[in-house]
C-alpha cells in the first residue's frame, strides 16, 4: 500500500526542488473529501489518489499533477466543486481535475474499431493541457488492479474499454510500461483461460529465462567495456498479451 511519504520520495528524486507544502495540503484535502468512503475492496478510498499520486510520480511529472492525482475524484466523488479546488490549489491544478473528471464521464463504446478511433480522438480533443491524459492512465492503472471486486460484467465491460482506448493511449504517449500493465490487465479478464495457460507457462521457464538473459547481458557488457563504451544494459520477458497477440497472428 503506498502511503504520502512515499510519493514524498519519489518525488525528490527528480524535483528536489519540488513544492512540499502544497503536496501536503493537497493530501490532508482529499483525506478531508473522502472521509468515511469505502472502495469495494474494502480499504479506505483514499488508498485510490494515494496510489494514483504515486503512478503520476513514476511518470516525472511536476507537483501541480502530482497533487491533481490526489484530487483527482474530488469532484466526482465527494462534495467539492470546482471552484473550491481552484481557491486553495489555483487555476492550473482545477483544470487538471475538472479534466479528468470530464473524461471519466465519456459514455465511451467500444463495439466498432471506428467507434473506438472516434473516442480516442474525443478524449485527446477535450484535453487542453496533456497531463489530464497522463493522470486519468494513472486512475485508470490503479483501477485495473482492483477490478476483481467488480462483478464479471463490469470486469468485462472495463477490460473491453482499456484495451481498445486506454491501452492505445499509453502507447501514442510513449508509457509501455502502462501500456503492457493494461494489456495484461485487461487480457485476465477478457480471455481468463488463455491467460492462466500463458502465465502458467511463463512461471514455468522464468529461472531459465532469467539465466539466459543475465548470461547475454554480462556478454555485451564485456564486449562493450573492451571499447570503452558506457552502457545500461538490461532485458525483459515479453508481456502476456503481446505473446498472445502474436500467437494470434501466427494461427
Amino acid at each position: 500500500m503506498i502511503r504520502f511519504n512515499d510519493i514524498v520520495d519519489e518525488i525528490l528524486k527528480y524535483n528536489p526542488q519540488a513544492d512540499l507544502p502544497t503536496l501536503e495540503r493537497a493530501y490532508v484535502f482529499s483525506a478531508q473529501a473522502h472521509k468515511g468512503q469505502i472502495r469495494l475492496s474494502g480499504e479506505p478510498y483514499l488508498v485510490h489518489p494515494l496510489e494514483v499520486a504515486y503512478t503520476v510520480t513514476k511518470m516525472n511529472l511536476d507537483i501541480p499533477s502530482v497533487v491533481s492525482g490526489l484530487l483527482h475524484d474530488t469532484i466526482e466523488d465527494s462534495y467539492v466543486s470546482k471552484k473550491e479546488i481552484e481557491e486553495y490549489f489555483g487555476k492550473e491544478v482545477a483544470e487538471l481535475v475538472d479534466g479528468v473528471t470530464k473524461i471519466s464521464r465519456i459514455p465511451l463504446k467500444t463495439s466498432e474499431d471506428s467507434r473506438v478511433e472516434n473516442f480516442r480522438k474525443m478524449i485527446l480533443a477535450m484535453s487542453k493541457d496533456i497531463r489530464v491524459i497522463l493522470i486519468k492512465l494513472a486512475d485508470r492503472y490503479h483501477n485495473m488492479q482492483t477490478l476483481n471486486f467488480l462483478n464479471s460484467e463490469k470486469q468485462v465491460n472495463i477490460a473491453r474499454e482499456t484495451l481498445e482506448i486506454y491501452a492505445p493511449l499509453a502507447h501514442r504517449l510513449g508509457i509501455e510500461w502502462i501500456r503492457g500493465e493494461l494489456e495484461d490487465e485487461a487480457f485476465k479478464y477478457l480471455n481468463p483461460l488463455e491467460y492462466k495457460l500463458i502465465n502458467t507457462k511463463i512461471a514455468k521457464k522464468k529461472k531459465e529465462r532469467d539465466a539466459y538473459i543475465n548470461e547475454v547481458i554480462e556478454l555485451l557488457k564485456s564486449k562493450f567495456e573492451q571499447y570503452k563504451l558506457d552502457t545500461e544494459i538490461f532485458g525483459r520477458a515479453k508481456r502476456l498479451y503481446s505473446i498472445y497477440r502474436k500467437m494470434m497472428l501466427e494461427k
